[in-house]
Protein backbone atom coordinates (compact mmCIF):
# COMPACT_ATOMS: atom_id res chain seq x y z
CA UNK A 1 0.00 0.00 0.00
CA UNK A 2 1.21 3.30 -0.86
CA UNK A 3 0.19 6.29 1.67
CA UNK A 4 0.02 10.35 0.80
CA UNK A 5 2.46 12.42 2.32
CA UNK A 6 -0.21 14.23 3.80
CA UNK A 7 -1.98 11.01 5.26
CA UNK A 8 -2.48 11.07 8.64
CA UNK A 9 -0.64 9.70 12.21
CA UNK A 10 -1.23 9.05 15.51
CA UNK A 11 1.41 8.41 17.70
CA UNK A 12 1.34 6.44 21.38
CA UNK A 13 4.13 6.30 23.42
CA UNK A 14 4.64 3.64 25.80
CA UNK A 15 6.46 4.31 29.59
CA UNK A 16 8.58 1.11 28.38
CA UNK A 17 9.40 -0.70 26.46
CA UNK A 18 7.10 -3.69 24.88
CA UNK A 19 8.55 -7.32 25.10
CA UNK A 20 9.16 -9.08 21.43
CA UNK A 21 5.95 -10.79 22.68
CA UNK A 22 3.78 -8.25 23.39
CA UNK A 23 4.99 -6.34 20.53
CA UNK A 24 4.01 -9.40 18.50
CA UNK A 25 0.23 -9.38 20.12
CA UNK A 26 -0.20 -5.90 19.74
CA UNK A 27 1.06 -5.33 16.03
CA UNK A 28 -1.79 -8.33 15.32
CA UNK A 29 -4.71 -6.47 17.56
CA UNK A 30 -3.42 -3.53 15.55
CA UNK A 31 -3.50 -5.14 12.10
CA UNK A 32 -7.01 -7.10 12.72
CA UNK A 33 -8.39 -3.20 13.68
CA UNK A 34 -7.05 -1.22 10.55
CA UNK A 35 -8.19 -4.28 7.95
CA UNK A 36 -11.89 -3.04 9.64
CA UNK A 37 -11.14 0.72 10.41
CA UNK A 38 -14.37 2.54 9.51
CA UNK A 39 -15.66 6.10 8.97
CA UNK A 40 -19.40 6.26 8.82
CA UNK A 41 -19.62 2.60 6.82
CA UNK A 42 -16.14 3.65 4.59
CA UNK A 43 -13.35 1.55 5.02
CA UNK A 44 -10.23 4.05 5.82
CA UNK A 45 -6.93 3.12 4.09
CA UNK A 46 -5.02 2.46 7.16
CA UNK A 47 -1.96 0.67 8.78
CA UNK A 48 -0.25 0.33 12.09
CA UNK A 49 3.24 0.13 13.04
CA UNK A 50 5.55 -0.11 16.21
CA UNK A 51 8.75 1.82 16.21
CA UNK A 52 11.63 1.48 18.40
CA UNK A 53 9.35 -1.19 20.63
CA UNK A 54 7.70 1.78 22.54
CA UNK A 55 5.83 3.93 19.69
CA UNK A 56 2.83 2.79 18.19
CA UNK A 57 2.10 4.94 14.85
CA UNK A 58 -1.18 4.56 13.04
CA UNK A 59 -1.41 5.76 9.75
CA UNK A 60 -4.40 7.14 7.43
CA UNK A 61 -4.38 8.39 4.28
CA UNK A 62 -8.03 10.06 3.54
CA UNK A 63 -7.70 10.22 0.40
CA UNK A 64 -10.05 7.14 0.37
CA UNK A 65 -12.16 8.40 2.63
CA UNK A 66 -12.01 10.87 5.86
CA UNK A 67 -11.14 10.30 9.68
CA UNK A 68 -14.41 11.00 11.83
CA UNK A 69 -14.99 11.47 15.61
CA UNK A 70 -16.22 7.87 15.65
CA UNK A 71 -13.33 6.17 13.58
CA UNK A 72 -11.14 7.96 15.86
CA UNK A 73 -13.04 7.08 19.12
CA UNK A 74 -12.44 3.42 17.99
CA UNK A 75 -9.00 3.70 17.45
CA UNK A 76 -9.03 5.37 21.19
CA UNK A 77 -11.15 2.72 22.47
CA UNK A 78 -8.20 0.27 20.79
CA UNK A 79 -5.10 1.83 22.66
CA UNK A 80 -7.14 1.61 25.32
CA UNK A 81 -7.15 -2.06 25.94
CA UNK A 82 -3.59 -2.25 24.85
CA UNK A 83 -3.02 -0.08 27.55
CA UNK A 84 -4.89 -2.47 29.89
CA UNK A 85 -4.03 -5.73 28.48
CA UNK A 86 -0.29 -4.84 29.14
CA UNK A 87 0.22 -2.56 31.44
CA UNK A 88 1.62 0.16 29.76
CA UNK A 89 0.67 3.71 29.97
CA UNK A 90 0.46 5.31 26.33
CA UNK A 91 -1.16 8.96 27.18
CA UNK A 92 0.86 10.28 29.60
CA UNK A 93 2.13 13.34 27.59
CA UNK A 94 4.63 14.26 30.32
CA UNK A 95 6.49 11.19 29.38
CA UNK A 96 9.58 12.38 27.01
CA UNK A 97 11.00 10.40 24.78
CA UNK A 98 14.79 10.65 23.62
CA UNK A 99 17.86 8.64 22.24
CA UNK A 100 21.16 8.18 23.88
CA UNK A 101 23.71 6.23 22.21
CA UNK A 102 20.93 5.15 19.47
CA UNK A 103 18.67 3.71 22.35
CA UNK A 104 15.14 5.16 23.14
CA UNK A 105 14.48 6.11 26.63
CA UNK A 106 11.25 7.48 27.91
CA UNK A 107 11.41 9.63 31.79
CA UNK A 108 8.91 11.82 32.97
CA UNK A 109 9.25 15.28 32.56
CA UNK A 110 10.83 15.58 36.33
CA UNK A 111 13.79 13.12 35.37
CA UNK A 112 14.12 14.73 32.09
CA UNK A 113 14.34 18.18 33.59
CA UNK A 114 17.20 16.63 36.13
CA UNK A 115 18.50 14.91 32.55
CA UNK A 116 18.99 18.26 31.00
CA UNK A 117 19.95 20.46 33.93
CA UNK A 118 23.01 17.57 34.91
CA UNK A 119 23.95 17.79 31.11
CA UNK A 120 23.51 14.04 30.12
CA UNK A 121 20.56 15.86 27.31
CA UNK A 122 22.10 18.08 25.27
CA UNK A 123 21.00 20.42 22.88
CA UNK A 124 22.05 17.40 20.18
CA UNK A 125 19.55 15.18 21.84
CA UNK A 126 17.49 13.53 19.63
CA UNK A 127 13.91 13.62 21.41
CA UNK A 128 10.33 12.69 19.72
CA UNK A 129 7.92 14.36 18.89
CA UNK A 130 4.67 13.00 19.00
CA UNK A 131 3.03 15.57 18.00
CA UNK A 132 3.47 15.68 14.91
CA UNK A 133 0.15 15.44 12.14
CA UNK A 134 1.17 14.00 8.63
CA UNK A 135 3.16 11.19 7.30
CA UNK A 136 5.57 13.81 5.66
CA UNK A 137 6.07 15.07 9.59
CA UNK A 138 6.46 11.95 11.12
CA UNK A 139 9.49 11.37 8.03
CA UNK A 140 11.09 14.63 8.98
CA UNK A 141 10.02 16.52 12.25
CA UNK A 142 9.49 13.32 14.51
CA UNK A 143 12.92 12.39 15.48
CA UNK A 144 14.49 16.10 15.96
CA UNK A 145 17.78 17.77 17.67
CA UNK A 146 16.16 19.28 21.17
CA UNK A 147 17.32 22.62 20.40
CA UNK A 148 14.46 22.06 17.49
CA UNK A 149 11.76 21.03 19.16
CA UNK A 150 9.17 21.69 21.25
CA UNK A 151 10.86 20.36 23.96
CA UNK A 152 13.46 23.17 23.94
CA UNK A 153 10.92 25.48 24.85
CA UNK A 154 9.22 23.97 27.57
CA UNK A 155 13.29 23.54 29.24
CA UNK A 156 15.02 26.86 27.89
CA UNK A 157 15.93 27.98 31.28
CA UNK A 158 18.26 24.87 31.15
CA UNK A 159 19.86 25.37 27.99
Amino acid sequence: MSFSPQSRVWIYQSDRPFTASEEAGILNKLAAFTQQWKAHGNELLAKAEIRYGFFIILTVDESQAGVTGCSIDSSVRLIKEIEQEYHVDLFNRFNIAYKIDNEVKVQGKEDFETLVNIKQVTPETIVFNNMVQTLAELDSKWEVPFKNSWHASVFAHLL
